[in-house]
């Protein structure tokens, strides 16, 4: 289980206030739509309300659990307030929680009927905490002419660097202090993992804008600082405001406090009264080094490659026979390989941009040649699970003729080569891969030293091996990285194949030696 964060914005929707009553005043609901029919929806929450703005940027943050591997939609609703009757619609649309993970740098933009369009960032929940603190303006400059005086609030402006280039999210919105130049605010508080992903190092803006009716607020200057920086400087620090590069004020800096959690263990709902004050010394505090994980790598715009290879060596049994693990049912129903691949390239497809797939089969004769790598299927590369089980079928109307021995030594240097190739191309380019094998066998190898040494000359290449072997599925080459792969397929089984088992076994040997009697 992982923990997500999302922000939403809008842009040009369709002002639905009605004639002659102004600009509508847009907010956001968040629902989490039931995918299974023993499911219900639920309500993640709702944004601020954005006054007299059809492209609202709104700083709520919605934090949410999520499960890799298994399907999740976000339904955004937006609706117009309207204080003395219902709320207007101003339209709705859906994310998949898995095409934004794998979107570059999270983001992706959708149409909405009604018109205008929604844009959602997904990022790793990361950090945790509180920041409380407390700011008031001295001497801010006026941007209301002669006779009136600015209405004063700030936002918390976070920047993230990311495949897609930097983002600038706002991630907090202060109360609005009318008429006055020299604004007193609340104490506030943000959680940590909002505001700066655990980085107590990382920069952000404090912006602060003229409030105007019409929604068109206007900068009164900004500055830019740290967690670590607040900490230290509290105690009426004064902090210079600039805009445009010119003197506009200061903002003094009252009160900056860390609460952290005594246990990691503290759940989002009840983190306020878990934590404990803590008394923060000048000192500068260490940022706690977070290790990348697989939402990071996709999200960060890392492209994931899958090559698959099917063993169709003689031990599977005759596939016009019933019963064998390649008989090919009349009636729709799927043999065991058909279901591995339904069951994990279901899966991985959500994070393959392209959903292209080289499919290659070993263990057969061609025109009596005993064959270790060969294409199946007449493209080069399947498109879609579909293409895969095309793919697959095709072979058996292209004279193979089932044969021994099983040797998976030729297709795992096929796609070791393939992998090492894709990410040079991606690294010129600026981007990366990874690879993964789905490798599907019913069984031994013939040759288990030779695997093994086959196995240990790719470790240092970017791929993963993932076998199926009896139902089975056994990792190979996986870093600390691509552990979340197992999380990510070990969902298959309770949605498709119900005998699929999960294991993760770091050497060949052992797991001859177990599934072989080696």
């Amino acid at each position: 289980m992982v923990k997500l964060e999302l922000s939403i914005e809008a842009k040009n929707l369709k002002n639905v206030a009605g004639a002659f009553k102004g600009t509508s005043d847009p907010f956001a609901v968040v629902t989490q739509v039931a995918t299974t029919a023993d499911e219900r929806p639920r309500v993640i929450g709702k944004t601020e309300i954005v006054k007299n703005n059809l492209s609202p940027h709104w700083a709520k943050i919605f934090t949410f659990e999520y499960q890799l591997g298994t399907p999740a939609k976000l339904a955004i609703n937006i609706f117009d307030e309207v204080r003395k009757s219902d709320n207007k619609s101003m339209g709705s649309t859906v994310f998949e929680v898995d095409s934004l993970l794998s979107a570059r740098g999270g983001t992706k933009t959708k149409k909405i009927r009604n018109g205008g369009t929604v844009t959602a960032v997904i990022r790793k929940s990361q950090g945790a905490g509180v920041l409380r603190f407390k700011m008031s303006g001295e001497g801010l400059k006026n941007q209301e002419g002669f006779l009136r005086k600015s209405d004063p609030f700030f936002e918390l402006v976070r920047r993230d660097d990311t495949a897609g280039g930097a983002t600038f999210n706002t991630v907090f919105r202060s109360e609005v202090v009318k008429d006055n130049l020299s604004p007193d605010w609340k104490q506030a508080s943000i959680e940590l993992s909002q505001l700066c992903g655990g980085n107590f190092d990382l920069p952000f803006f404090v912006k602060i804008y003229d409030h105007e009716s019409d929604g068109k607020h206007e900068s009164m200057g900004q500055f830019e600082t740290t967690v670590n920086a607040m900490v230290q400087g509290a105690g009426n620090a004064s902090i210079p405001v600039k805009l445009k590069g010119k003197d506009a004020g200061t903002v003094v800096l009252h009160k900056a406090e860390l609460s952290l959690p005594q246990s990691t263990e503290s759940s989002e709902e009840g983190v306020e009264e878990e934590m404990a004050q803590m008394s923060v010394s000048p000192s500068a505090i260490p940022r706690t080094a977070n290790k990348p994980t697989f939402i990071d790598y996709v999200s960060g715009g890392c492209q994931l490659n899958v090559t698959v290879a099917i063993d169709f060596t003689g031990s599977n049994g005759d596939p016009r026979q019933p019963g064998t693990l390649h008989y090919l049912h009349q009636d729709g129903q799927l043999n065991d390989y058909e279901k591995a691949i339904m069951s994990i390239l279901s899966i991985l497809q959500k994070y393959d941009s392209d959903k292209k797939f080289p499919v290659l089969g070993f263990g057969a004769k061609y025109n009596g040649e005993i064959r270790h790598a060969f294409q199946c299927g007449t493209a080069s590369e399947a498109v879609g699970v579909k293409g895969v089980l095309s793919a697959y079928r095709d072979v058996f109307g292209s004279g193979l003729v089932m044969s021994r021995p099983t040797v998976f030594n030729e297709v795992i240097e096929y796609a070791a080569g393939r992998a090492e190739q894709s990410l040079d191309a991606a690294l010129a380019s600026g981007g990366q891969t990874y690879s993964i094998l789905l490798l599907l066998t019913d069984g031994c190898v013939s040759d288990i030293p030779a695997t093994a040494e086959c196995l240990k000359g790719i470790a240092d290449k970017p791929i993963s091996v993932v076998m199926v072997v009896s139902a089975t599925v056994i990792f190979f080459c996986c870093s600390e990285v691509w552990h979340n792969i197992v999380i990510l397929l070990s969902h298959a089984s309770d949605r498709v194949w119900d005998r699929l088992t999960f294991r993760a076994w770091t050497f060949w040997t052992a797991w001859a030696s177990r599934e072989c009697g080696m």
